[in-house]
């Protein structure tokens, strides 16, 4: 199997405002601290592969630096945009397949098994409903549809591209962390230090 250029995109909100739907679990400093462990933990799942992270905020820009990903600065892009120039930024540098990660995913400990030799690969939510992962070709001119329902419309538009998909069900890239019931770890374990009482 030859293999191919790749590198790693992960889009990660400024700590401070990350993940506010944990309130009734945690408060802004807990949050803040977890959503900065989760993306590092996500950092270092890259593994060898080199990492960019897409930010707008100055704290997670210096993180970046410091946990050894190059950083592309995408103030007022949104979620979708600031992706899509991430990506365009690793096609630049000479990747052939780019994976994009989220930076909420507890349990990653490896993103070089998602990256795939051809077409759009998904890693879908365990819900079935949002897209965790995906690696898709650098220069495809794959839109992104973050949000609600991301995972059928990125299928969607690998079929509008022409992609064949390669959907990878996968219990650590699987899990991510949105609401209270997602600290909830499988196997028991919590995920949160310094839960409300």
């Amino acid at each position: 199997m030859t293999s191919v250029r790749a590198a790693v995109v992960i889009p990660v909100k400024g700590f401070h405002a990350a993940k506010l739907r944990l309130a009734p679990a945690l408060s802004p400093g807990a949050r803040a601290v977890l959503a900065r462990q989760m993306a590092t933990r996500v950092v270092r799942a890259a593994g060898e592969l080199p990492v960019i992270v897409v930010c707008e905020d100055e704290v997670v820009r210096q993180w970046a630096l410091q946990a050894g990903a190059s950083v592309h600065w995408t103030p007022g892009l949104g979620l979708d945009g600031a992706v899509t120039a991430g990506v365009e930024a690793a096609a630049t540098a000479g990747a052939e397949r780019v994976v994009v990660a989220h930076a909420d995913l507890p349990l990653a400990t490896g993103l070089g098994h998602v990256v795939g030799q051809h077409g759009v690969l998904l890693v879908p939510d365990r819900h079935g409903d949002g897209t965790n992962v995906l690696a898709i070709p650098a220069g495809s001119g794959f839109r992104f549809s973050y949000g609600p329902g991301s995972f059928l419309r990125h299928q969607a538009e690998a079929s509008r591209l022409g992609l064949v998909v390669d959907i990878r069900a996968d219990v650590e890239l699987g899990w991510d962390v949105d609401i209270p019931d997602d600290l909830n770890l499988p196997g028991g374990a919590d995920l949160a230090v310094g839960r409300h009482c």
